[in-house]
């Protein structure tokens, strides 16, 4: 992809609005699907446990310089790992510190944190309360299917423990967490998972697709047979005919935006640019996360932060196809008549090797059958109040 021509057409990169702080590399559990651990990248062997001080210094000011450069009165931060709560309550105190010493005043510094749950105390509860951090949760349902995947290194499952973390997060009201997230998996029931995560009460929900690519489709694949699409199906009929809305679904809330003609807010769907970035525990600067699932490097970059700023990166050529949306579809989805709802699926979902990321997703069929289902039930809701008028 040539950026100079892309800029001489009139594009211009989307600067970042959300950074990824991997803030340690390394994680207490050892879930089957991880696309950090058991998938294709394994540069995690390669990174220090945790970020020091003096590369948290460095990026706090690389995020301001970023933010204030592109008059951004507000970043989103992420906590991420690895587990992120293995850094311990002094050095996460001290990130969070060096984050706004450098944001603060004119650049609002919104945090959160995205963690197995397992190692939630009061100690950290305080400090999430002291520090203004939003804690998400990764949990994949019931007992015995959150069980089947996010398990210790020794096989034991995860389930009450993490169930007991989001229990003493909700001890102090519903201001700390941010949210759940579920991995999709086939074998659990649908509406059992769902509504064993409505029991936590949370403000939203996020449904992720396993990662997988065309070299490596998920679990249970099937390139004709919309088998995750139906899944998600049948959590949306659930979710969209509650008498009340009990939670937000993610997904789910951006495809309606979608299909009733606004811009998408997430990469997920949708062809709004990607405007996140991820900083590895040595300060590198790498592209979502996710991308690890593809090939080794797949979401490496050149740059790190102790020599050069977030503006070197958005004009790097794997960047900018993550934000240049329907010139970055391949013919097929750029044929397709629900491309714009679409936006071809998650980027690392469309690899082949061969021809790298000009491909439509691996979820495709499964994309095409969730988008259809929810188009048709909320335009037939809108047809029932057209008529009621």
């Amino acid at each position: 992809m040539d950026v100079g021509q892309l800029l001489g057409q009139g594009w211009r990169p989307t600067p970042f609005r959300e950074f990824i702080l991997k803030i340690h590399s390394r994680c207490n559990l050892a879930c089957d699907y991880c696309y950090m651990y058991e998938m294709a990248d394994q540069g995690w062997r390669r990174q220090p446990r945790r970020m020091a001080r003096p590369t948290v210094d460095r990026v706090a000011e690389r995020i301001a310089e970023h933010s204030r450069t592109h008059g951004r009165e507000r970043v989103d931060v992420v906590l991420h790992g690895g587990e992120p709560l293995l850094v311990g309550l002094d050095h996460l105190r001290y990130t969070v510190q060096a984050l706004r010493k450098a944001c603060e005043p004119d650049v609002h510094v919104a945090l959160r944190m995205q963690t197995n749950g397992v190692l939630i105390d009061s100690h950290f509860l305080d400090l999430f309360e002291e520090l203004g951090i939003r804690v998400g949760v990764s949990i994949d349902g019931a007992e015995a299917d959150h069980d089947r995947h996010r398990t210790r290194a020794d096989g034991r499952g995860t389930h009450a423990e993490v169930r007991a973390g989001i229990e003493r997060l909700n001890t102090r009201g519903s201001h700390l967490m941010s949210g759940l997230l579920t991995t999709v998996d086939l074998e659990s029931d649908p509406v059992t998972t769902y509504e064993h995560l409505l029991d936590y009460g949370p403000p939203g929900v996020d449904f992720l697709l396993p990662h997988g690519n065309w070299d490596e489709p998920p679990p249970g694949w099937s390139p004709t047979e919309p088998r995750y699409g139906s899944w998600l199906a049948s959590v949306f009929d659930r979710w969209y005919g509650a008498a009340e809305r009990e939670t937000n679904i993610r997904m789910f809330n951006e495809i309606i935006r979608l299909v009733l003609g606004s811009p998408s807010r997430t990469e997920s769907v949708g062809l709004s640019p990607a405007a996140l970035v991820v900083v590895e525990t040595d300060g590198s600067i790498e592209q979502v996360d996710s991308l690890k699932s593809a090939f080794e490097g797949a979401a490496s970059t050149p740059l790190h932060t102790f020599t050069h700023g977030f503006d070197d990166a958005l004009y790097l050529p794997s960047v900018a196809a993550r934000q240049i949306g329907a010139r970055a579809l391949s013919p097929t989805c750029a044929a397709c008549p629900l491309s714009r709802v679409c936006g071809g699926g998650l980027y690392p979902h469309r690899y082949r090797s061969g021809n790298g990321f000009l491909n439509p997703s691996v979820y495709c069929a499964d994309l095409f059958h969730l988008i259809t289902h929810i188009h048709q039930t909320v335009a037939a809701d809108v047809a029932r109040i057209r008529e009621g008028l």
